[in-house]
Formats: structure tokens, sequence, C-alpha cells
């Protein structure tokens, strides 16, 4: 009881902190412009690399260990993979950092695609936490490193798309608390299902986010030197998650 109870305030205040990130968009006006799309790109590339990372070095060795099965644990990734596949044909799930400008009903379904996101991303979240509490820590961490960049973006989006900075701000936030809605989630179904196929349903997410969606964005930098800082970048997500892997072993 105790440790299940420890388990759900872990969820609870991961939930609520991931949400208050959603905060960190209104730097985008207390940063000059040029500064912006300075450090935009390479905090793009290390979530590209954090997600890389978490997923090969972390989620998917933590789920082999928890589920047992390797091809139930691949079958899971792929689904994940597939299923933000899937769902970018259908919303506006690519988070675009660059060249803003698009109309407020465009606004909305960037809200509806974020709010998923996030509702599977606390799935994913909570239910790392249910295995493991530093397996729920690293895969929050994870998250947090990709949604900084992704805020970034999204609340300067709706805001050039027509939006107040106040409802910009106020929706990225609604929107954000899915994120705790499914980690609540995660942690009530664990009670009568195990959990820990969102474990490696999410490694399959993060997959996609990196290779489909942040890595095309930074892979086209034009000049040595802007290539060179987004590459280190990446790898600096990359390795410090496999550093990490090998020290908590």
């Amino acid at each position: 009881m105790a440790e299940s109870l420890t388990t759900f305030w872990w969820i609870l205040g991961s939930g609520l902190l991931m949400s208050a990130i959603a905060l960190v968009g209104s730097a985008t006006f207390l940063l000059p412009a040029a500064w912006f799309d300075r450090i935009v790109l390479p905090l793009v590339a290390l979530a590209a690399g954090s997600l890389l990372g978490g997923a090969l070095f972390h989620m998917i060795p933590e789920s082999l260990e928890a589920i047992g099965d390797p091809f139930e644990v691949v079958t899971w990734v792929a689904l994940g993979f597939i299923t933000f596949l899937v769902l970018e044909q259908f919303l506006h799930w690519h988070h675009c950092h660059r060249g803003l400008g698009a109309h407020r009903p465009v606004g909305y379904l960037i809200l509806l695609a974020d709010g998923l996101h996030n509702l599977i991303g606390g799935l994913a979240v909570g239910g790392a936490f249910v295995i493991d509490i530093r397996l729920g820590i690293v895969t929050w961490l994870i998250a947090a490193a990709h949604e900084v960049p992704q805020e970034l973006g999204d609340f300067g989006l709706l805001v050039h798309s027509g939006w107040s900075r106040r409802s910009a701000l106020a929706f990225n936030v609604t929107s954000a608390l899915s994120f705790l809605a499914g980690g609540l989630l995660a942690f009530v179904l664990s009670s009568s299902i195990n959990v820990a196929f969102l474990v490696p349903f999410a490694a399959g997410n993060f997959l996609y986010i990196a290779a489909a969606d942040l890595i095309p964005q930074f892979a086209t930098e034009t000049t040595a030197r802007r290539k060179i800082v987004v590459l280190a970048s990446f790898l600096i997500g990359t390795f410090g998650l496999y550093l990490l892997a090998v020290v908590v072993q």
C-alpha cells in the first residue's frame, strides 16, 4: 500500500510539473527573435537525441525485463511507432519550430494534437512509474526534453496565427494537463491490468517523434558551424542517456 501511494505521488507531481512546462512558451517574448532562432534548433536536436537514447537505452531494455517476451516488446514498439504515423495523417502532428504562420482553426488542431500527444505521454510516464520509480523519472526527463522546444514552437505559432498571448498560454497549459490525466489513468489501470506494455509502446512513439518529426528539422542546416552545433546537441542527448543507463545499472 505504501509503495502504491508513493507511486501515486510521483505520478501526480511529475504530471503537474510537466503541465507547468507549458509556461515556457512565454519565453518567446522575453528573447529577441535572433536569440530565439539561435537556440531553438539546438534544443530540438537535444530533444531528438534524448528521445532516441531514452527509448533505446532505457525504455526498451526495461520493457524486456518487465514483460519478458522480446517479440511482444518489439510488437508494442512497432505499434507505438505506427500509431503516431497514423495520427500524423489526420492531425497537425508535426511540431514546427520555424516558419510561423497559420490561421486560427489550425491553432485548435495543434492544441487537439498536443492534448492527445500529452495524454499518451502521461500514460507512458505513469506506466513507467508503476514498473519502477527510477524508470519513471528517466522517462519523464526524456519527455520533458521534448516538451521544451515543442512548447516554444507551439506557443509562438498560436500567437502568430492570431491568438492573444494570454489565450495561447492558457490553452497551452490546459492542453498540457492531459499529461497528468494520462499518468493518473495509467495508475488506476495498473490495479486491474499489467500496464508494462505502455513503456515499449511509448518507446515506439519516441522513436517516431525523433526520426520523423525532430531530426528533419535540424538536418537541413546549411552552415558548417550550425551543423556542428546541432549535431553536438543531438549527440549530447543520445550519449547522455546512454551514460545514465550505464550508471544506474
